[in-house]
């Protein structure tokens, strides 16, 4: 009769073998800065500095990102609406 639990097993034995064996070092690549001293993504922490000027940072960084997208939906609204105007005026 035909053992598939067995064959799996030894499979799978051979297979993790096989993974130990191998040294293999995978090296990620790390995000280029768009400018020499410009860092695109995440600032870098600066733990020279206390954690209260570090949240101040990160907090104004948000707002101005808020406020750019709600610039930005709010002038799209406006052009939306002054396409929407001359076909509702008819």
């Amino acid at each position: 009769m035909y053992d598939c639990k067995s064959e799996l097993d030894a499979l799978v034995a051979e297979t993790m073998a096989f993974a130990k064996s191998l040294k293999v070092e995978i090296e990620r690549p790390r995000p280029q800065p768009d400018k020499v001293g410009e860092w695109t993504g995440l600032s870098v922490p600066d733990y020279g500095a206390s954690e209260r000027d570090e949240i101040r940072k990160r907090v104004e960084i948000f707002k101005a990102h808020q406020e750019r997208f709600t610039l930005e939906r709010e002038e799209y609204a406006d052009s939306l609406l002054r396409r929407i105007r001359p076909i509702t005026k008819s």
